[in-house]
Protein backbone atom coordinates (compact mmCIF):
# COMPACT_ATOMS: atom_id res chain seq x y z
CA UNK A 1 0.00 0.00 0.00
CA UNK A 2 2.67 2.34 1.10
CA UNK A 3 4.42 2.10 -2.78
CA UNK A 4 1.03 2.54 -4.45
CA UNK A 5 0.46 5.75 -2.12
CA UNK A 6 3.86 7.12 -3.13
CA UNK A 7 3.69 6.62 -6.32
CA UNK A 8 0.93 9.29 -6.18
CA UNK A 9 2.94 11.14 -4.34
CA UNK A 10 5.94 11.54 -6.84
CA UNK A 11 3.11 12.29 -9.28
CA UNK A 12 1.91 15.34 -7.30
CA UNK A 13 5.29 16.52 -6.49
CA UNK A 14 5.45 16.28 -10.71
CA UNK A 15 2.73 18.28 -10.93
CA UNK A 16 3.26 21.03 -8.55
CA UNK A 17 6.18 21.81 -10.29
CA UNK A 18 4.32 21.15 -13.45
CA UNK A 19 1.81 23.91 -12.60
CA UNK A 20 4.82 25.91 -11.25
CA UNK A 21 6.33 25.71 -14.69
CA UNK A 22 3.08 26.16 -16.41
CA UNK A 23 2.43 29.56 -14.28
CA UNK A 24 5.88 30.93 -15.02
CA UNK A 25 5.38 30.33 -18.84
CA UNK A 26 1.83 31.89 -19.67
CA UNK A 27 1.46 35.50 -19.08
CA UNK A 28 -2.51 35.78 -19.31
CA UNK A 29 -3.21 36.82 -15.12
CA UNK A 30 -6.15 34.37 -14.72
CA UNK A 31 -4.30 31.37 -15.66
CA UNK A 32 -1.57 32.32 -14.49
CA UNK A 33 -2.93 32.10 -10.86
CA UNK A 34 -5.27 29.11 -12.11
CA UNK A 35 -1.89 27.31 -12.17
CA UNK A 36 -0.65 28.48 -9.17
CA UNK A 37 -3.61 27.45 -7.34
CA UNK A 38 -3.50 24.29 -8.44
CA UNK A 39 0.04 24.21 -7.22
CA UNK A 40 -0.82 24.73 -4.34
CA UNK A 41 -3.24 21.93 -4.12
CA UNK A 42 -0.66 19.69 -5.22
CA UNK A 43 1.48 20.84 -2.29
CA UNK A 44 -1.45 20.23 -0.07
CA UNK A 45 -2.24 16.83 -1.52
CA UNK A 46 1.47 15.89 -0.98
CA UNK A 47 1.45 16.32 2.19
CA UNK A 48 -2.17 14.41 2.62
CA UNK A 49 -0.21 11.57 0.86
CA UNK A 50 2.46 11.67 3.49
CA UNK A 51 0.41 11.40 6.66
CA UNK A 52 -1.59 8.07 4.70
CA UNK A 53 2.04 6.82 4.01
CA UNK A 54 3.09 7.16 7.61
CA UNK A 55 -0.24 5.68 8.94
CA UNK A 56 0.29 2.30 6.74
CA UNK A 57 3.91 2.41 8.20
CA UNK A 58 5.89 3.62 4.74
CA UNK A 59 8.78 5.94 4.53
CA UNK A 60 7.12 8.91 1.86
CA UNK A 61 9.54 9.02 -1.27
CA UNK A 62 10.93 12.51 -2.05
CA UNK A 63 11.33 14.35 -5.09
CA UNK A 64 10.04 14.22 -8.51
CA UNK A 65 10.26 11.73 -11.36
CA UNK A 66 12.21 11.23 -14.15
CA UNK A 67 9.66 11.16 -16.72
CA UNK A 68 8.29 14.80 -14.81
CA UNK A 69 10.62 16.32 -14.73
CA UNK A 70 11.62 14.98 -18.63
CA UNK A 71 7.92 16.61 -18.99
CA UNK A 72 8.44 19.96 -17.91
CA UNK A 73 12.06 20.34 -19.55
CA UNK A 74 9.32 19.54 -23.06
CA UNK A 75 7.65 22.33 -21.41
CA UNK A 76 10.53 25.43 -21.05
CA UNK A 77 11.57 25.15 -24.69
CA UNK A 78 10.55 28.61 -25.63
CA UNK A 79 10.09 27.63 -29.09
CA UNK A 80 7.48 25.02 -28.58
CA UNK A 81 5.33 27.22 -25.66
CA UNK A 82 5.20 30.81 -26.37
CA UNK A 83 3.16 33.19 -23.98
CA UNK A 84 0.18 32.67 -26.41
CA UNK A 85 0.46 29.17 -27.01
CA UNK A 86 -1.58 28.45 -23.67
CA UNK A 87 -4.08 26.48 -25.21
CA UNK A 88 -1.21 23.90 -25.79
CA UNK A 89 -0.38 24.00 -22.28
CA UNK A 90 -3.66 23.73 -21.06
CA UNK A 91 -3.64 20.58 -23.76
CA UNK A 92 -0.71 19.05 -21.62
CA UNK A 93 -2.48 20.37 -17.92
CA UNK A 94 -5.84 18.04 -19.31
CA UNK A 95 -3.64 15.28 -20.49
CA UNK A 96 -1.50 15.22 -16.80
CA UNK A 97 -4.65 15.79 -15.14
CA UNK A 98 -6.41 13.08 -17.30
CA UNK A 99 -3.69 10.66 -16.20
CA UNK A 100 -3.48 11.18 -12.72
CA UNK A 101 -7.47 10.33 -12.37
CA UNK A 102 -6.34 7.43 -14.00
CA UNK A 103 -4.00 6.99 -11.24
CA UNK A 104 -5.70 7.40 -8.78
CA UNK A 105 -8.74 5.36 -9.78
CA UNK A 106 -6.56 2.43 -9.77
CA UNK A 107 -5.42 2.46 -6.35
CA UNK A 108 -8.56 3.53 -5.31
CA UNK A 109 -9.71 0.10 -6.89
CA UNK A 110 -7.48 -1.43 -3.81
CA UNK A 111 -10.33 -3.21 -1.52
CA UNK A 112 -7.56 -3.19 1.39
CA UNK A 113 -6.86 0.65 1.55
CA UNK A 114 -7.69 2.11 5.27
CA UNK A 115 -11.07 4.20 5.53
CA UNK A 116 -9.15 7.33 5.63
CA UNK A 117 -6.89 6.60 2.71
CA UNK A 118 -9.72 6.31 0.70
CA UNK A 119 -11.55 9.56 2.10
CA UNK A 120 -8.00 11.33 1.58
CA UNK A 121 -8.13 9.63 -2.49
CA UNK A 122 -11.43 10.80 -2.85
CA UNK A 123 -11.18 13.77 -2.13
CA UNK A 124 -8.41 14.57 -3.96
CA UNK A 125 -10.14 12.61 -7.34
CA UNK A 126 -12.75 15.15 -6.67
CA UNK A 127 -10.23 17.97 -6.69
CA UNK A 128 -8.57 16.88 -9.96
CA UNK A 129 -11.88 16.21 -11.73
CA UNK A 130 -12.97 20.25 -10.77
CA UNK A 131 -9.61 21.06 -12.39
CA UNK A 132 -10.51 19.40 -15.66
CA UNK A 133 -13.51 21.09 -15.70
CA UNK A 134 -11.61 24.21 -15.35
CA UNK A 135 -9.29 23.26 -17.73
CA UNK A 136 -11.81 23.09 -20.05
CA UNK A 137 -13.56 26.14 -19.07
CA UNK A 138 -9.76 27.76 -20.11
CA UNK A 139 -9.62 26.22 -23.14
CA UNK A 140 -12.62 27.92 -24.37
CA UNK A 141 -11.47 31.21 -23.71
CA UNK A 142 -7.83 31.22 -24.48
CA UNK A 143 -8.99 29.48 -28.06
Amino acid sequence: MSNKLNELLTKNYDAEAGYKKAAEIVENPQLKRFFETQAEHRYDFGHELKTEIKNVGGTPEKGTSFTGDAHRTWMTIKDTFTPSDEASILEEVQRGEKTALEEYKEVMADTTLPPTTSSVLTKQVSNIESTLQNVKNFEAVVA
